[in-house]
């Protein structure tokens, strides 16, 4: 049978444990949270990238000559939808 004094020992260490996790999980909520603003920074940044790449590609001029059916219907319908 456990005595008082043995008792109050392991509650003491439950509350040194309890303690440690709280401050772990202190710590990786804010790893979360800055993993979070980084991730929302880099698919800013994707976007933007995107938005570029698709200018500097609406600006190649096209020999429509040279172009398969296919590729003029895409050309054709990415004109309509801008």
């Amino acid at each position: 049978m456990a005595t008082m004094a043995d008792l109050a020992d392991r509650v003491e260490r439950l509350l040194l444990r309890h303690e440690e996790l709280k401050r772990t999980n202190d710590l990786l909520l804010a790893q979360v949270q800055a993993t979070g603003h980084e991730r929302d920074s880099l698919k800013s940044r994707l976007a933007a990238a995107r938005a570029r790449i698709d200018a500097l590609l609406q600006r190649i001029p096209v020999d429509e000559s040279r172009m398969s059916t296919i590729e003029a219907q895409e050309l054709e319908i990415d004109r309509s939808a801008s």
